[in-house]
């Protein structure tokens, strides 16, 4: 098998970076236009919800976690001043509305309660019993209701044909046929938090040189979110946070953009292919947010191969040992409910390529 130079590596990767860029760009086109319709006629249909705005450019509601899974948040309206708890207190109901003899788990890591009295001002809807109990705004029963919302607006957007529901999840998911392949959707009602920063989020750490103090600012002035994608406890993301990260990353010339770009596409045609890969974008963007930090020196980024190896060193760290620390929230494993096997799988994969770059290349 021919033997290949750094150059030809990092030349042959970003060749199929580009052909992927140009797909992706398509399929998100298309699910764009598909997701602005469904949650126009949701929001009509119900005003706690917005709609997800058509963008010409960078959409902040749509993540691409593979090429056929998409995140999308919805954002919700009627919530505003947000404040965190300061009373903490026992719950005991259940969602079928029986009472419990001991109560319900506390949130962990990335999960935190909500209550309705959090924000200044609510609209009355958010009171109703069809998405509170107790005082609190229970993520499931708001799914409950986006979940009819969402099936009622796909007939009614005459999208049958198109967009169908996938029933075998908790969360609410839709598949959507785009002229280039079959993507799966996760539509995600969103508390969208710009006036704070979360008390989870110890964010950033003492004696730290990457970033600078002036964007830690400018991140933190982005605030924070809280998904619907569980039971009783919202999760906490920092999607916009981390995309002013990715957005200002080679201000100072270096390749580490390329080198997160070189490593999806491994990832997705090597390491961890498949329509559900157990690894996503989401965790690759993590693994080079901690090693920016570690390695916060342009010199440290001038060569694309070694820069790209020490990514893959540490994406074969975090894999083999089943860890990798959510970089706002430290005390979350972002890997903590992956499939101990795919794992595995990933990992020896990654340490065949470590092993010869060059042969173990598509």
């Amino acid at each position: 098998m021919k033997s290949l130079t750094a150059g030809d590596l990092e030349d042959c990767l970003m060749t199929k970076v580009g052909v992927r860029r140009q797909q992706l760009s398509q399929i998100v086109e298309e699910v764009q236009r598909v997701v602005h319709q469904l949650t126009t006629e949701i929001s009509h249909q119900d005003i706690r919800f917005q709609a997800v705005p058509y963008s010409d450019t960078y959409n902040g509601n749509i993540k691409v976690l593979s090429p056929s899974r998409f995140l999308v948040t919805v954002p919700v309206k009627g919530l505003a001043g947000y404040r965190e708890a300061r009373e903490q207190r026992w719950r005991y109901y259940t969602l079928q509305g029986t009472r419990l003899s001991c109560p319900l788990q506390d949130p962990e890591g990335l999960q935190q309660w909500l209550e309705v009295e959090q924000f200044m001002k609510s609209l009355w809807q958010w009171h109703e019993a069809d998405v509170n109990i107790e005082g609190d705004i229970v993520p499931a029963k708001v799914l409950q209701v986006f979940r009819k919302l969402v099936e009622n607006a796909i007939g009614t957007c005459h999208l049958s044909g198109k967009v169908s529901m996938l029933t075998h999840h908790s969360a609410v998911w839709v598949a959507v046929e785009t002229a280039t392949w079959q993507v799966e959707l996760e539509l995600v009602p969103t508390v969208e938090i710009p006036t704070a920063w979360s008390e989870k989020a110890r964010w950033p750490p003492c004696l730290r040189r990457w970033p600078s103090r002036q964007r830690v600012e400018c991140i933190k002035s982005f605030g924070f979110a809280l998904l619907a994608r569980s039971q009783y406890h919202w999760q906490l993301s920092f999607l916009q946070a981390e995309q002013v990260l990715l957005a200002q990353l080679d201000e100072d010339g270096g390749c580490r953009s390329r080198c997160l770009q070189a490593l999806r596409q491994m990832k997705e045609d090597v390491w961890c292919p498949g329509k559900r890969p157990v690894i996503t974008s989401h965790h690759l963007q993590t693994v080079l947010f901690w090693t920016c930090e570690k390695y916060p020196h342009l010199k440290d980024w001038q060569v694309f191969s070694k820069a790209f190896l020490r990514l893959v060193r540490k994406l074969h760290k975090c894999v083999s040992q089943h860890f990798l620390k959510h970089y706002f929230v430290r005390k979350s494993n972002l890997l903590r409910s992956a499939n101990s096997g795919d794992l595995d799988a990933v990992a020896q994969r990654l340490a065949l390529f470590l092993k010869n770059p060059q042969i173990s290349l598509p």
